[in-house]
């Protein structure tokens, strides 16, 4: 997948924003708050569950996201992984990033 085709796929979801930060870097954000970031080291970041983190970072294709690890977010290279897991990945990081807005800025987002 490409750096366009991560933000195709991201900005479909419901109520994303793209912001160019950190050197460049897309930044996607839902409510203003950040689920994923494509272009540090080539790469993509994204938000992932406790167990999800262990599952990619430990015989899986991610690694610990720099400066994010301790959040549960996973770094992968973009073309070692399949277009449809990556699909998937951005659609979780949106859901649990959507989540834990409060329910009154859901409701605006039309996310409730």
């Amino acid at each position: 997948m490409t750096r366009e085709q991560v933000e195709a796929v991201a900005l479909a979801l419901p109520a994303t924003t793209n912001v160019i930060q950190w050197g460049g870097s897309d930044v996607y954000k839902v409510g203003g708050k950040v689920f994923a970031i494509c272009g540090l080291a080539g790469g993509l970041s994204f938000k992932v569950t406790p167990i999800g983190f262990v599952a990619l970072t430990e015989g899986g294709p991610g690694r610990q996201a720099p400066y994010c690890a301790k959040g549960h977010w996973v770094a992968i290279n973009l073309d070692a992984v399949d277009d449809a897991d990556i699909t998937d990945w951005l659609a979780n990081a949106h859901a649990l990033i959507a989540a834990k807005l409060t329910r009154r800025a859901r409701l605006e987002l039309g996310l409730a």
